[in-house]
């Protein structure tokens, strides 16, 4: 029962603080990893459609019908290669380095605020 006040008294606490302020660092991690898959998605798809398209335009010039098949597999290719890149950029990241930038700007916010009460 002593909970239940204390979650509702800490509720009442943050629905008082800016929109901003009520986000959590999941909420964040949950949005990036959104961005990532629809990174990777995009990533492979965008030179498979275009390699294809391609390949049907020269089909449709030439007469044949191997151009689409071929260019298909190119842009798989390119695709793969892209992903590759990407998610090697993403896992060689320090892990520490985002809640560095993220404390030295709540430290420049707490600085400015801190000036802002002597004026």
């Amino acid at each position: 029962m002593l909970d239940f006040f204390k979650n509702f008294i800490y509720n009442i606490g943050m629905s008082k603080k800016a929109p901003y302020d009520r986000k959590d660092k999941q909420d964040k991690s949950v949005y990036r990893a959104l961005v990532l898959v629809m990174q990777f998605g995009i990533n492979m798809l965008v030179p498979i459609g275009a390699m294809s398209w391609l390949g049907i335009l020269l089909d449709r010039k030439c007469g044949t019908s191997f151009f689409m098949v071929l260019f298909f597999f190119v842009g798989a290719v390119a695709g793969f290669q892209n992903i590759w890149r990407m998610a090697r950029s993403v896992y060689e990241e320090k892990p520490g380095t985002q809640c560095k930038e993220e404390s030295s700007g709540e430290q420049d916010l707490q600085s400015r605020q801190g000036d802002a009460e002597e004026r």
